[in-house]
C-alpha cells in the first residue's frame, strides 16, 4: 500500500517532474530499480528527430516539426502509462505543451546562436498565430488527461547548470520559464504535489520516504546502475551514423534555408 495525499492506495501512478537538466532520467531511473516499481517514459527528442527530421538538430527544427516531435512524445506517454498497474514516468503528459508555450515566449530555437533565433523571429511575423492557436488546444488535452491519469507529482527544481553538450536546445531563460511554467501547471491539476530538492540521493530518498514506498535494492546500488544505464542510452544515441550526420556543419544555402522556415 502506497501512501498517498494522506491515504493508503494499493497502486501509484507517479509523474515525476523537471525541465531540462534537472536530472529527471536518473531520478526515475533510480527510484525504479530502489523500488521495483517500472519506469515510464518516451522517446528522447533526439531519438524521435532521427525519423521526423533526419539531418537536422534539434536547433534547426521549424515549429511544424516541433510541434510534430512534442505530439510523438505525448503519443508514447499515453500508450506507455494506459495500464491500471503502478510506474513511476520519468516527465509527463504536460511537459511538451509547456517546452511549447515557453519557446513561443523565449523563441522557437531557444539554445541556437543569434543569427538564427534574430532570423526565427522575422519569419515567424503571420505565422505565428496558428502556432499558438494549436499549442492552447494542446494544452487543455494535455492538462485534462494529466489531472485523471497521476496519483501524484513530484517536481526537481532547477539545482544544477545546464550541460553544455550539445543535446539540449534550451537558454537558460528557457529553462526558467520552463520550470516556472511546470510547477504553475501542477499545482492546478488538482493532484497531491511534492517539490524535492538535493542530491540524487536525497532525492530518491525523500521520494521513497514520502509515498511510503517500499525498497527492493539499496539506494546507492540503484544510483550506480541508473547513470549507467542513463550514460549508455545517450552513448547509444551519439554512436548511431544519422546523429553524427546531423551534427556536420551545413551549407550555408542549406542554413539560410533553415533559418527562412518559420
Amino acid at each position: 500500500m502506497y501512501l498517498i495525499g494522506g491515504q493508503r492506495r494499493d497502486h501509484i501512478k507517479l509523474a515525476i517532474s523537471g525541465t531540462y537538466s534537472t536530472g529527471k532520467s536518473t531520478t526515475t531511473e533510480a527510484l525504479s530499480l530502489a523500488t521495483g516499481i517500472p519506469r515510464t517514459h518516451a522517446m528522447t527528442a533526439r531519438e524521435i528527430l532521427m525519423e521526423i527530421a533526419p539531418g537536422k538538430t534539434l536547433n534547426e527544427l521549424n515549429s511544424i516539426e516541433l510541434l510534430q516531435l512534442g505530439l510523438r512524445r505525448f503519443e508514447e506517454r499515453v500508450h506507455n502509462e494506459s495500464g491500471s498497474d503502478s510506474f513511476i514516468s520519468d516527465g509527463s503528459v504536460v511537459h511538451e505543451w509547456v517546452y511549447g508555450t515557453a519557446r513561443l515566449q523565449v523563441g522557437i530555437n531557444p539554445g541556437a546562436n543569434w543569427a538564427l533565433r534574430a532570423m526565427k523571429a522575422v519569419t515567424g511575423f503571420g505565422r505565428k498565430a496558428p502556432v499558438t492557436d494549436y499549442i492552447e488546444m494542446f494544452g487543455d488535452i494535455v492538462k485534462a488527461r494529466a489531472s485523471v491519469l497521476y496519483d501524484a507529482y513530484v517536481h526537481l527544481p532547477v539545482e544544477f547548470s545546464l550541460r553544455a553538450d550539445g543535446h539540449r536546445p534550451v537558454s537558460e531563460p528557457f529553462r526558467r520559464l520552463s520550470d516556472q511554467t511546470l510547477l504553475e501547471v501542477i499545482r492546478g491539476l488538482g493532484v497531491p504535489y511534492e517539490v524535492v530538492g538535493g542530491s540524487v540521493y536525497e532525492r530518491v530518498s525523500r521520494i521513497i520516504e514520502l509515498f511510503d514506498l517500499d525498497v527492493v535494492m539499496p539506494i546507492e546500488q540503484a544510483i550506480d546502475e541508473a547513470q549507467h544505464r542513463v550514460g549508455s542510452s545517450i552513448k547509444a544515441i551519439e554512436d548511431d551514423e544519422r546523429y553524427k550526420q546531423a551534427q556536420r556543419k551545413k551549407s550555408l544555402s542549406r542554413r539560410v534555408t533553415y533559418a527562412m522556415r518559420y
